[in-house]
């Protein structure tokens, strides 16, 4: 049996509202952020948390625009992402606040914790790890890569894992490789896995825009996902 608590929480004067999933146990189990891409915490981010729920962990679905608002068409999805990625200092700030909130779950062990996300979330779990913060693991789903320019990333102690497609229009060549020195100099653990024939929001079952190049990949999808439960079985 799956538990599904709506969760509401506040940034400054932002009330957000995200879903935390688990099984019953007496138990402590690691906790996992889901980031929720530029739609919003809606049914994508929801799933893949109840999904991991039934793996075991304790597995909370973020809310990143407040009051869980989610966009019905692009333009409104940009609208909601737009004040949020382009005011990175306030990106962190919510991913810490989110952090925070799972780590004092009282399911969670709070030691053990990590954090993926797709697209636009793919890009908020890279930046809680620059923050420094000590979680074991993030991953990105075929996020965005580039770094604050107005921020000075510390080490990283998290294990960085990113699922990439080639064919990307979102994250170039050039992006993928000032990412690679990036993580290298800040000393991450880090990975990238490269899927050729794959475009952004390869995970995505909805995602079926050619020009846009938003394109669900499934057997992508399926191995993306397979490298997530092999790190997460390793340092979890």
């Amino acid at each position: 049996m799956i538990i599904s608590e709506e969760k509401i929480y506040q940034h400054g004067a932002v009330t957000l509202k995200g879903w935390i999933f688990y099984t019953p146990s007496q138990n402590l189990r690691p906790g996992i952020i889901v980031a929720h891409d530029w739609t919003g915490c809606g049914e994508m981010a929801k799933e893949r948390a109840r999904l991991l729920a039934q793996q075991g962990y304790v597995a909370f679905a973020i809310d990143m625009y407040g009051a869980g608002l989610i966009g019905q068409t692009n333009e409104e999805k940009q609208a909601l992402m737009f004040p949020v990625i382009s005011n990175r200092a306030l990106l962190r700030e919510r991913m810490l606040v989110s952090l925070d909130i799972l780590k004092n779950l009282p399911q969670v062990k709070a030691d053990v914790v990590a954090a993926i996300g797709f697209c636009f979330g793919g890009l908020c779990v890279l930046d809680l790890a620059r923050t420094g913060v000590d979680i074991k693991a993030v991953v990105s789903f075929h996020g965005l890569l580039h770094q604050d320019a107005n921020f000075q990333a510390q080490e990283i102690k998290a294990n960085v894992l990113v699922l990439h497609g080639h064919d990307d229009p979102m994250v170039s060549s050039v992006d993928v490789e000032k990412f690679c020195d990036e993580m290298t100099a800040l000393k991450a653990e880090w990975q990238i896995n490269i899927y050729g024939n794959t475009s952004h929001a390869f995970t995505n079952p909805l995602a079926h825009d050619h020009q846009l190049g938003l394109v669900y990949e499934p057997d992508t999808a399926r191995k993306a996902f397979q490298a997530m439960d092999a790190l997460f079985s390793e340092v979890l």
